[in-house]
């Protein structure tokens, strides 16, 4: 045992990093109290330190470690990746943050809150025993939850907290139901024995509907698809800007990694063709394509008609994350290498665009007080560099060319008309047309309203406008040269865990 252990250490440097640098963190706050940015720069080094290892790890191959319990493959690294290089940005974000440079307390534990939950999403993106996986999820959640209500004196901070818990919990429960339900039936906590379980063995079918639906429950509440969604506005909303940003790229990034592992894993007949609807056939008469569709389709339109009355941008940016989820939904409807790759490629240019689109909006935030869409009134006049750059960003998240946000859809739309689900791309397409109106409105705002008589142009620093730059280049450069983005989600999902 002790030698499968140290063995799985050897490729397990990531994480160790990140748990080192978690405990040094916290140490050096107790040292260097005053000196609050000490630990926001151990943090950032240490989330270098750790995409170093990552480089090492993804030329080890395809390994399973720690007893199967955690897999060191491509596909976790993508999304491993995708979580640090989020994790960074928003650091980046806090170090000029005033929502929490002006509190009393110290960022010291934000930072070390911060690292802690990167931790927690990068082991869900490996996690291939469905108890690892909930020790992820609950890792990555209970720091959520604290990060969530970090500037509590805020005034919808503690019920922004709060409410993330309840649904938390209860979403985390019956995920834990389904977990038991499954093993029961089974055997096994193992995706790769509960999948030879359900191949040869007869099983009661009417249970393990029941346990793949408490399981998805609890996948689903991580992702924000519809109807596990109704924590997302008011956390997003209340929570500081740094965090929903965080949030709303990594946390989603980790729980699709998780979601599409364990359900291409576990319920996909290897033995039938790609694009066979019959790969879904592990549960007889039951169509899980279809259900899945569904959910699809749930949170993009949900999602898009309820940001058209939003008034706070970080809400209606928060409906805008719900619809995106949807949109990657379909990748998972498909499941097909290529409508898994189209799901990673999106998340590589979601990365860019909504993390820029929270940065202004932190930025505006902080100089006028304010994150209500009225306000932004002749914005573009006031700074026509943020102006310009939001412009940009919430173009990419319609969809229009040549923006990156139109190559992650076009692959998306793509894979879905390969796999001959023409409906569900009909109903992506209409959708991105719904949330055009709602981005428009926020850039007439900014272009077409004349500002206030008393508005005075908005100042911002030298390292402001390089992280902007460091944001807006691969929004647009990705929309007109994607190749490497599209090579490396190929190359990363051809090789898929171990069996």
């Amino acid at each position: 045992m002790l030698d499968q252990i140290l063995q799985s250490l050897k490729y397990f440097q990531t994480e160790t990093v990140l748990v080192v640098s978690f405990c040094v963190i916290v140490l050096a706050d107790l040292i260097f109290r005053k000196k609050s940015n000490v630990t926001s720069y151990l943090a950032l080094i240490s989330l270098v330190v750790a995409t170093y290892y990552l480089g090492l790890q993804g030329s080890d191959g395809i390994k399973s470690i720690f007893f199967n319990m955690f897999a060191v493959d491509p596909f976790s690294l993508f999304f491993k990746a995708i979580i640090i290089t989020a994790s960074f940005f928003v650091l980046l974000f806090s170090l000029n943050s005033k929502e929490l440079v002006s509190k009393t307390r110290g960022v010291g534990e934000y930072n070390a809150l911060v690292i802690a939950l990167t931790l927690g999403m990068v082991l869900m993106t490996g996690a291939t025993n469905l108890l690892m996986m909930y020790l992820a999820l609950e890792l990555s959640s209970l720091t959520s939850y604290i990060l969530a209500g970090y500037t509590k004196d805020a005034e919808d901070s503690s019920e922004a907290s709060l409410k993330y818990i309840i649904y938390g919990a209860l979403s985390s429960g019956i995920m834990l139901y389904g977990i038991s339900i499954l093993y029961g039936l089974t055997g096994s906590v193992d995706i790769y024995g509960i999948h030879q379980a359900l191949m040869f063995q007869h099983l009661n079918t009417a249970a393990l509907v029941v346990a793949g639906i408490f399981i998805v429950v609890g996948f689903g509440y991580k992702i924000s698809a519809v109807p596990f969604h109704f924590w997302t506005p008011d956390v997003y909303e209340g929570s500081p800007i740094t965090i929903t940003a965080l949030l709303s790229v990594a946390s989603k990034a980790a729980g699709f990694a998780m979601l599409i592992r364990f359900t291409k894993v576990t319920f996909i007949n290897p033995a039938i063709g790609n694009l066979d609807p019959g790969m879904w056939d592990i549960f007889k008469g039951i169509d899980w394509r279809f259900i899945l569709a569904i959910l699809s389709v749930l949170s993009m339109t949900i999602g898009n008609l309820v940001a058209l009355s939003q008034k706070n941008l970080k809400r209606l940016l928060a409906y805008s994350s719900i619809a995106h989820a949807g949109y990657m939904l379909m990748g998972l409807v498909v499941l097909s290498n290529e409508g898994i790759a189209a799901v990673m490629i999106y998340f590589i240019v979601y990365l860019f665009m909504n993390l820029g689109a929270f940065y202004v909006v932190m930025l505006i935030a902080d100089r006028i007080g304010s994150e209500n869409i009225d306000d932004y009134r002749g914005m573009g006049f006031r700074s026509p560099l943020l102006g310009v750059a939001m412009t940009i960003f919430l173009l990419s998240l319609t969809g229009i060319p040549p923006t990156a946000g139109f190559i992650g859809k076009l692959y998306l739309f793509s894979s879905l008309i390969s796999a001959k689900i023409f409906w569900l791309a009909i109903v992506g397409a209409l959708n991105s047309v719904v949330s055009l109106y709602y981005y428009v409105r926020v850039l007439r705002n900014m272009f077409l309203r004349d500002p206030q008589a008393n508005a005075q142009s908005l100042q911002i620093s030298f390292i402001e406008v390089f992280i902007l730059i460091l944001l807006v280049l691969p929004t647009i450069l990705l929309g007109l040269y994607f190749t490497p983005i599209v090579e490396f989600a190929q190359a990363s999902v051809t090789m898929f865990g171990i069996q």
